[in-house]
């Protein structure tokens, strides 16, 4: 987290800031927020803040993943459906959350501004898809999932979904929705002997996929 440091890091110091960056982000919204404003809430010079981040988007994103980082956790419940259903729900009640509502201002935000883009792809996306990808690979490996798939276009598959709703068409995310996104999905993306999709008779199933 944050910028390379030449020396040790009062982690007293560290967390004031980020805690400083966290509240005025809800507060204010991040367009709002500067560094002079995180500097004077914390007690910290100006200097100090950007020896440690480079920029704005980097303390105040630090601040406020720090502060979520616990609301998403990764499951392993032993079978890849379950597991991507838990944090493709997780997910979408986090981001309709007053706290996970910053993200979606955020990627506004990036729209404009290729650092704050970077920033959150690198320290909240990207860390995310790889977790996606372990479960992937574990499905892989059980034997849950077909060997032949493009893990990347099978999370975008799983996740879009979410962030289209979300951003585009503002219709809600409720249990109902997830459920039936993942059950669709999984139709393409397990094994045979794991199809299973509601509502289909198994004669329907067999006619369809001889």
């Amino acid at each position: 987290m944050g910028g390379n440091i030449g020396r040790p890091r009062s982690e007293e110091t560290r967390k004031s800031i980020l805690s400083a960056a966290y509240e005025l982000l809800l507060e204010k919204g991040f367009q709002n927020v500067t560094v002079d404003g995180i500097a004077e809430k914390s007690g910290v010079s100006k200097a100090t803040i950007y020896k440690w981040w480079p920029n704005k988007a980097a303390v105040v994103l630090d601040g406020f993943f720090e502060e979520s980082e616990e609301v998403l956790q990764i499951p392993d419940t032993g079978t890849v459906r379950k597991d991507l259903f838990i944090q493709a729900k997780n997910l979408a009640a986090f981001l309709t959350s007053p706290k996970g509502k910053v993200i979606t201002e955020l990627i506004a935000e990036g729209q404009f501004d290729q650092n704050i883009a970077e920033e959150y792809r690198r320290r909240y996306f990207s860390p995310r898809r790889l977790i996606s990808q372990k479960i992937f690979d574990r499905g892989i490996q059980r034997g849950e999932l077909r060997e032949d798939l493009d893990i990347g276009l099978s999370i975008d598959l799983i996740f879009a979904p979410i962030f289209y709703r979300l951003l585009i068409t503002g219709e809600s995310l409720e249990i109902d929705y997830i459920e039936k996104m993942i059950e669709y999905a999984f139709w393409g993306l397990e094994t045979e002997a794991c199809h299973r999709l509601p509502g289909r008779k198994k004669s329907e199933q067999t006619e369809e996929n001889p």
